[in-house]
Order: C-alpha cells, then sequence, then structure tokens
C-alpha cells in the first residue's frame, strides 16, 4: 500500500504539481513522452522538443531562446512496437529507436506528413535553402560591403534564420544559456557536460505558421507603444537645451509632425574635469550619466518642456567604461558595490554581475528616467561577449536586463533601441542597425535586410534614414537631396522613421531646409506615414499575435511564385500593401522600377490612381514625389487626417480609406497607446465593403472591446479612392446632400484623388453604421488608369511653360478645358462622365500642344 501511495505522489500528483506551479518553461506532461535517456515533447502538431541526456537529468528552465513549453497539448499517438518509440501528430512523425542513446542518422528520422511537401529528415541532413535572418549592425557598410580605413573589404554575411524553403528548421538549443527562477531572472550556465537539446519545426512552405509556433515556445513580440510609429528627430550632435527647442520650433512652424526627441551622447559629460581632449578636440571616453550642464543646465525642465509638446524622450548610453569617478552617482555607487573609491579608478563594467546591475538601475538610471526619459537609446559597440560567462553576448543582454526592468518597475510598456544580439531577441525591441554609409548602395540593400529580419521576428529595425555618414576615402562631400528623398520615402514605409546623421554639419536632414519638389516630397512622405499609423498599428498587434512583422517579404504570402523570391527587395507592409522601393537614382527626372504584382487580386498604385491586375511583371515609372506603393483592390485603410502631428492620444476623427476594384474588410485596432495592459484591454471596429450592381455598401460595426480612456464617439470619415462621382449617397438610410465644399455633415468629390469622401460626425462607437453609395448604371467610365498622374504631368506642364514665358504664355483652349477637369466634376456633378471623356480624348493632343518646342508666346516681341 505505501509502495502505491509513494507511486501515486512521485508519478501522477508531483508532475502535475509542478506543472500547475506558474512556471511556464514546464510542459504539460500529457504533452511529454519520455523513454530512458531521452524526452519527447510534443509542442505544437508541427513542433517537437527532443532531449537526449545520459544522465537523465532534462532540462526545464527557461533558455535564452525558449522561455514557453507550457502550450496545450495537440493531440498525437505514441506507440512502442519492436524496439522503436513512434509520436505522430498530424503533421509530423517522429521514430527513435529505443536505447541507442545519442540522437544520430541510424536512431532518429522525422517525416512531415503534408501531401504537397512531404519530405524525411534524420540528423545527417544538411538545410540547405535557409532564407536567411539578419545581423548585429550595418555599422561601416556600403550596402553588403564593409569599409574602413586600413582594414580589408568584406561582404556581410547575415545569420541564419527559423526559416527555410528546405520546409524544415532544426533549433540547437543543446549549449544555449539558461535563466533561473529568481525574481529579476538571471543568466545560468548549463552544466558542462554534452547533452542535446532540439527543436524541430517542420512547416513545409507555410512560413506564417511557423512563426506563430516559434512565438508559442520562443515568446511574443512585444507590441511598442503607439508613439513608437511616428517620426523620430535624431541627430549626432551637441544639442543644447536652446537648439533642441529652436529644432522643434521649426517643426511646428512648418507643420510638420514629430514624436520622438533622440539626443545623442553629449547630453552627458564623459571626461573628469582635469581631462584634455584629445588633438581633434574629441573626448576620450563614451560613457557617462552626470548632465552636461553647459548644455542642459535644467534637465527637468527641459523633459517638461518636451513633455508639454508631447514628445518623448530617448537617451543615447555607451556603459561599457563601468562608472568613472567623475560621475555624480560615482560614491554612491561604489558603497553600494563595496569598492575602494581611494584607488580613483573606474567602477568597472560588469554586465552579467546582478549586484552591479540592479546598481546601475536603482543608483543611476532610475533616477533619470524619474526626471522624464522614456526610454534608452543602448549602444554597445565594445567587447561582443560577457568577461565572465564566456557565450554571453553583451548585446543580447543588455536589451534583456533593460527591457525585463522596465517592465518591472513602470506601468508603460517597456522598450528598448539597441542592436541585434541574436535569437530570442525579438522579445526586445527596437533594433538600432547602426552608422551605415551615404550610398545609394545602403538604401537599395536596406530594404532586403529589413524583410529577411522578419524570419527570426525582429521586424522592428530603426535605420539611419539618409545614412550616418561618408565613406572615408570617397571625398564626397555633398548630401545628394535625391537620395536623400527615397531614403525618407523607404524610411516612412519601414519600421521605424528615424533620420540621423554623423556629426558632420554637410548632412542636411531638416525638411525645412529643401524648396520645391524635395520639400514638397519630403513633408508627403512624413505625412503619409502618420496618414497611415492606424494601419501600421493593427498591423502590429496583428505582430504580437502571430509572429509576422510589418515589412514581410513576398514569400510569406506567395510561397510557391518563385518570383517571390527573386524579388527580395519589393515586400508586404501589412496585409494589404505592398511596396518596390526606390534604390537607384532617376534618369531624364524619373525611376523605372520594376515591379511584381502577383495574382489573386488587382493593385492599385496609389500615387498614380491606376489599377493593375495582378499575376503581372511590369515596369513602372515615378517622378521624386511619386513612390511605387500598391495597395490590394477593395483594401479597407484606416487612416489619420492632416490634423494629427503628435501619436500622444487617440484622436476622434478616423478615416476609412476604402480602395477600388473589389470588395474588402479589416478590423482597425485601438488600445490606450503605452501600457502594459493591451494583451487583454483592446477594442477593434469591423468595416467591411461590397459593391454590386453599382451599389457599393459600407458597413462600420459597433467597436468590440474596451480599454481604458477610449473615446465613446468618433468622427469618422469614409473615403472612397478611385470612385466615380455617385448619383446618390445615404447613411442609414437617410440621404446625404451633396457639397463643393467638404463640411461635416454633407459628402464631397475630390477630382484631384477621384475620392467620395462622406463624413458620419459624432458616432457613436457603440452602434452600426452602414453607407449606401449608388453610382451611375448607364454612363460608366473608368477613372483609375492613371488619370491622376495624367493631370498631375499636365499641370506641371503648364506651370514650366507659365515660368518660361515670364507668366505671359495662354493656355490653349484643350489644354485648358482638359487642366481643369478636376475641378469641374467637382462643381458640376452631372456633367461627370462628360468631362472625364473629354479628357480621356484630348489628354495626348492637351500634352503635345502644352510641350510644343516652337510654341511661342503671343505677348512675346
Amino acid at each position: 500500500m505505501k509502495k502505491n501511495v509513494l507511486f501515486f505522489f512521485f508519478v501522477i500528483l508531483f508532475p502535475l504539481v509542478a506543472y500547475s506551479s506558474g512556471n511556464d518553461a514546464v510542459a504539460n506532461p500529457a504533452a511529454v513522452v519520455e523513454e530512458g535517456d531521452v524526452r519527447f515533447t510534443v509542442l505544437t502538431p508541427r513542433v517537437i522538443r527532443m532531449e537526449w541526456d545520459s544522465l537523465h537529468r532534462f532540462t526545464d528552465e527557461r533558455s535564452f531562446i525558449v522561455i514557453n513549453r507550457n502550450l496545450p497539448v495537440p493531440e498525437f499517438k505514441k506507440i512502442i512496437r519492436g524496439g522503436k518509440l513512434t509520436i505522430r501528430t498530424d503533421e509530423l512523425e517522429l521514430t527513435y529507436k529505443l536505447n541507442t542513446g545519442k540522437f544520430s542518422k541510424e536512431n532518429l528520422e522525422i517525416k512531415y506528413l503534408n501531401k504537397k511537401r512531404a519530405f524525411t529528415w534524420n540528423p545527417s541532413v544538411t538545410q540547405k535553402q535557409n532564407l536567411k535572418g539578419t545581423a548585429r549592425t550595418l555599422d561601416r557598410m556600403d550596402g553588403t560591403t564593409f569599409i574602413k580605413r586600413n582594414e580589408p573589404r568584406h561582404e556581410l554575411q547575415l545569420e541564419d534564420g527559423i526559416l527555410s524553403r528546405d520546409g524544415w528548421t532544426l533549433i540547437n538549443d543543446s549549449s544555449g544559456l539558461l535563466f533561473d527562477n529568481s525574481d529579476f531572472s538571471w543568466v545560468k550556465e548549463r552544466e558542462n557536460r554534452t547533452v542535446q537539446d532540439w527543436y524541430f519545426m517542420a512547416y513545409g512552405s507555410d512560413y506564417k505558421a511557423a512563426l506563430k509556433d516559434f512565438t508559442l515556445f520562443a515568446g511574443k513580440v512585444p507590441l511598442p507603444p503607439r508613439f513608437v510609429f511616428g517620426y523620430w528627430w535624431s541627430r549626432y550632435w551637441a544639442y543644447s537645451d536652446n537648439e533642441m527647442r529652436d529644432v522643434v520650433s521649426q517643426f511646428e512652424k512648418f507643420n510638420i509632425p514629430l514624436d520622438v526627441l533622440v539626443v545623442d551622447m553629449d547630453w552627458h559629460e564623459t571626461d573628469s574635469l582635469f581631462a584634455k581632449p584629445d588633438k581633434w578636440g574629441q573626448r576620450k571616453h563614451w560613457t557617462g550619466y552626470t548632465w552636461e550642464k553647459r548644455l542642459f543646465p535644467d534637465p527637468d525642465q527641459f523633459f517638461d518642456w518636451a513633455k508639454s509638446k508631447h514628445l518623448k524622450t530617448t537617451l543615447n548610453l555607451h556603459p561599457a567604461s563601468g562608472i568613472a569617478p567623475f560621475e555624480s552617482q560615482y560614491k554612491d555607487f561604489a558603497k553600494r558595490m563595496n569598492f575602494d573609491i581611494s584607488t580613483h579608478e573606474n567602477i568597472p563594467w560588469q554586465g552579467s554581475n546582478k549586484k552591479f546591475m540592479s546598481t546601475l538601475f536603482d543608483v543611476v538610471l532610475h533616477p533619470i528616467e524619474q526626471q522624464g526619459v522614456d526610454f534608452w537609446w543602448l549602444d554597445w559597440q565594445q567587447w561582443v561577449f560577457d568577461k565572465d560567462i564566456e557565450k554571453l553576448n553583451n548585446t543580447w543582454w543588455l536589451n534583456y536586463t533593460f527591457f525585463e526592468d522596465m517592465e518591472r518597475n513602470t506601468d508603460k510598456r517597456p522598450l528598448i533601441y539597441h542592436r541585434w544580439g541574436g535569437l530570442g531577441n525579438h522579445r526586445y525591441q527596437i533594433g538600432f542597425s547602426g552608422d551605415a554609409y551615404i550610398t545609394w548602395n545602403t538604401l537599395e540593400y536596406q530594404p532586403y535586410f529589413t524583410n529577411t529580419a522578419s524570419n527570426v521576428l525582429y521586424g522592428y529595425w530603426s535605420h539611419d534614414i539618409g545614412g550616418h555618414k561618408f565613406i572615408e576615402d570617397d571625398n564626397i562631400y555633398q548630401f545628394d537631396p535625391e537620395m536623400y528623398v527615397r531614403w525618407v520615402q523607404y524610411g516612412a514605409l519601414s519600421p521605424i522613421l528615424r533620420t540621423h546623421s554623423n556629426k558632420d554639419p554637410s548632412l542636411v536632414k531638416e525638411i525645412w531646409r529643401y524648396r520645391d519638389e524635395y520639400f514638397d516630397a519630403l513633408y508627403n512622405a512624413v505625412r503619409l506615414r502618420y496618414q497611415l499609423v492606424p494601419y501600421i498599428y493593427t498591423m502590429a498587434r496583428e505582430t504580437y499575435e502571430t509572429g509576422v512583422s510589418l515589412c514581410r517579404p513576398m514569400y510569406y504570402d506567395y510561397p510557391e511564385d518563385e518570383r517571390a523570391y527573386t524579388y527580395s527587395r519589393q515586400y508586404m507592409f501589412g496585409d494589404n500593401i505592398l511596396v518596390a522601393p526606390i534604390g537607384a537614382p532617376m534618369e531624364n527626372g524619373v525611376s523605372d522600377v520594376k515591379v511584381w504584382l502577383p495574382a489573386g487580386n488587382d493593385w492599385y498604385e496609389w500615387h498614380t490612381g491606376t489599377l493593375l491586375n495582378g499575376g503581372q511583371e511590369l515596369i513602372r515609372q515615378f517622378s521624386i514625389e511619386e513612390y511605387p506603393i500598391y495597395v490590394k483592390a477593395g483594401a479597407v485603410i484606416p487612416m489619420y487626417g492632416k490634423e494629427v502631428n503628435s501619436l500622444d492620444d487617440n484622436p476622434k476623427k478616423q478615416i476609412i480609406g476604402i480602395f477600388p476594384g473589389a470588395a474588402g474588410e479589416f478590423s482597425i485596432y485601438e488600445d490606450a497607446g503605452n501600457d502594459q495592459r493591451y494583451a487583454a484591454e483592446y477594442a477593434t471596429t469591423r468595416v467591411t465593403s461590397q459593391l454590386e450592381n453599382r451599389i457599393q455598401r459600407i458597413k462600420i460595426a459597433p467597436r468590440e472591446g474596451h480599454y481604458r480612456g477610449m473615446n465613446h464617439s468618433k468622427d469618422y470619415l469614409v473615403r472612397l479612392y478611385g470612385a466615380e462621382m455617385p448619383r446618390s449617397v445615404s447613411l442609414n438610410g437617410m440621404k446625404v446632400n451633396y457639397t463643393v465644399l467638404p463640411n461635416s455633415s454633407e459628402w464631397s468629390y475630390c477630382g484631384k484623388e477621384f475620392m467620395v469622401s462622406i463624413p458620419i460626425s459624432n458616432a457613436d462607437c457603440n452602434k452600426s453604421y452602414e453607407i449606401v453609395v449608388e453610382f451611375d448604371k448607364a454612363n460608366v467610365v473608368d477613372v483609375n488608369d492613371g488619370m491622376i498622374k495624367q493631370l498631375k504631368t499636365l499641370h506641371r506642364a503648364i506651370a514650366n511653360r507659365k515660368f518660361k514665358y515670364a507668366g505671359n504664355y495662354v493656355v490653349p483652349e484643350v489644354t485648358g478645358f482638359c487642366s481643369e477637369t478636376n475641378l469641374k466634376v467637382s462643381y458640376d456633378p452631372d456633367n461627370f462622365c462628360h468631362y472625364i471623356n473629354y479628357f480621356k480624348t484630348h489628354f495626348q493632343e492637351a500634352m503635345e500642344i502644352t510641350l510644343k518646342d516652337d510654341l511661342v508666346s503671343p505677348f512675346a516681341k
């Protein structure tokens, strides 16, 4: 009887106690198959953990890569027959020869059961088609080439990612570092002996499923605060408080939105009173934590001012030199560490020392955070690995400790801004890609680099938009405005929009210092970024839920099409937007871009107003103010209006953009913006659009969910892009009147973008709304064949002629009639089709007349 009780406790009850202890690293016993010196854990139908340990001391601690094994148990069968163990799920079948020890090709085999992509794997099979991951930094990179004076050039090698065209990935965590179970979980080394701790992932070409599975056992990608998706102003410059205020006043003067002020390393002192600068006038050290009072005489007042402007601040840290005697915190720090201050030496950096790091946070960093800094920019550029723990990567560890400290000690969302440290680092965003060179090669490479980073879930790269510095040996010291425009346009459609540059007066990145078409293009790019924030933020929530990054390679959605791999710079920007970034200078005033538009739907080329068929490759042309942005036909895209200059709060006005060509739907995501309750406290609003028999129905469903501080009403503005002039518009069965001048109660039409705007003022978010738009069934015209670009081209040609002839140019009749089409359709909606057809018939003639070389002004003498 006693033996049976002990059996019940240790075999049945004890595993359940361990399972219910709250340690998510311990798998549900129902998912575990243990036979002698091997243990298998079925994590998902496609993922299985495989352990061999001759001492049977299997690892249940969290590792740096794997933090959760307590997952819902998939259905699987366990069969032992003929000395073999077989584990079968719906997706894979594992076979192991029992009592044969270490995993090898002789005793272990896994079959992937998907009929389309079936394969057999054993430990001797080598992966051949890894789709790559990312790299620690782009410091000193000209595209993919590392260049540094007096050092050999070499090509950048990206780390392997967790996705491969082979259809499987093996993660070998056998020697990976672990976490202990303390309150502030700390690094723990594995026992110094040979074990096998593998995670096999089978997914065929279902890359999104693989990413989702990885988040289940390796952790989710945290949702950043909403302000992160605004514009970051950053420059390596010894800004003072006054100068920072001057910069922000220029943003306000030119109505340029801004959310983050990045203060580089000059905010703090770096030498003692007796240290002398080097021969170039530069300081000797980078580390510092004591405010430079010559630049910031009262940091508290600086932070108060920044917050009054709805700005978030981040300060740069280079912590490698430890705590120097000149630091204001030196004595307190030394006392906590029992360090002898009589030596007048630096307290050395000890990243793996828990007491040192706790003291760093408590004595040095928390007081500055209480002054008002919102998050830290870590800039570790020194030794790669910790001096006490050989395998501990300093970048990875700093990211973890800073992120974890913020999560434990504030109610704000933890946020870190640093370089990539290795697999598992996706849990600690945002990435800082380093000091890349200012070249077209670098701009051309960054989209691919950002795309592949999503293969390790490190989707929030922040690049130095515009590049950091010139190549030392090139003797090029003139900043190319066209390159900068194209870089900012890409930045607006990348994870983070942050302009930055070296301490070089020739690097001009202030938008207001550009003129004419360059200013317009830069301004419009930043405005587009803010316009798209509700869409971007919804996609960021999707990243949290699924592991699929905002900027993702084409093969996530089109894995069976070879072009998804060859068009490696092209990417999906969320679910509904495709971007084909420009990475080369214009020729004859235009950029030729070869783009692949996948089959399955049509695509709306936003900047030209052209609806293009999917399933084709084509070359498209773009002026400096245009960019290759393609929206899925019928897509519903939530947006902000031009009144939004900060993402500090949820604005009351919500624009709902609906694009032409098909039916569509979208669930708009909202939350409080910067709290840690977002996992459970959020709201969504579903919008659908249907077009049938020339009647379009847009339905806004009642909002679902709740978060603190949310608006109970909104001012909706529904915009139909690429739409003909409606014959009637109704809201919840009531007719809405037409107006030429937009207002809050009537619908209007913008002929410049062929866009219908329908306002719903003070809408109750708990109610549903239906808009019915009826179009003329007898007269149908196509306004999505590039007319928007044609109108812009004609307007520009006329303006150039007037300039050439000092304003005395008389516009020919056909040219004038064509050029005013966008306004005439608004003024006289009943004759919409007539004006459009006239334009289509006479546009080419109007352009030829306008551009005729021998044209002479009648006023010329």
